[in-house]
């Protein structure tokens, strides 16, 4: 924290953000902040989207309260958002840590997924739109990233698209809740003698 803030004090960095924490842990550090007098964290990056809303629990609740900002990754759920069940890709066969983190609850995500599907069709547009359009009503400044330009074009329209309150409705009602994997699942005291999942190199897990 230390070092953080003496980033920001010498100018090199405006403020600072925090990614993959649990919300007692954010809550712990800027509460040290405080009573050190160093700069808090102001945003937290998390894995968060329709098929993995786990940091509904506690994390967005402690955000609204004390103001500090949501930047979401994984918009598309590794691509699994933009297109129907049983649809392969390159990415799907290929990337091991994608399957690690949404393979054990596809039955439950397909569901879903199906709706994302059909809201699309209903509106003419793609999934591409509405996956991101969701994330929207939740906070203003989800990361988004694509591996198609069909992915950049659907994302760029999805500020402009509205869903009604009825459809997003729709489209929470079936969420179950997920287990926590990879980088969240170690992020514990208990977990630090742990092999991570982030340093293994190759991707395999």
């Amino acid at each position: 924290m230390e070092g953080l803030n003496n980033a920001v004090k010498a100018g090199k960095a405006r403020y600072i953000g925090i990614s993959n924490c649990f919300a007692y842990q954010l809550a712990k550090l800027n509460a040290l902040a405080e009573k050190e007098g160093f700069t808090k964290f102001v945003s937290i990056q998390g894995h968060y989207n329709l098929i993995f809303r786990e940091e509904e629990r506690e994390m967005a609740k402690l955000c609204q309260e004390d103001n500090i900002a949501i930047t979401p990754y994984s918009a598309l759920a590794s691509g699994r958002l933009s297109r129907l069940p049983g649809e392969s890709t390159k990415r799907l066969k290929e990337d091991s840590y994608a399957k690690f983190k949404y393979d054990k609850t596809a039955e439950a995500d397909d569901v879903i997924i199906k709706r994302v599907a059909e809201l699309a069709e209903k509106h003419d547009t793609s999934m591409t739109v509405i996956s991101p359009a969701w994330l929207l009503t939740k906070t203003a400044a989800p990361i988004v990233g694509a591996t198609a330009a069909k992915q950049i074009d659907g994302m760029s329209q999805a500020s402009d698209f509205k869903l009604s309150d009825d459809e997003i409705a729709y489209l929470e009602e079936c969420y179950v809740p997920h287990q926590f994997v990879g980088v969240m699942a170690q992020n514990t005291k208990a977990a630090s003698n742990d092999k991570h999942v982030w340093s293994v190199g190759s991707q395999k897990v």
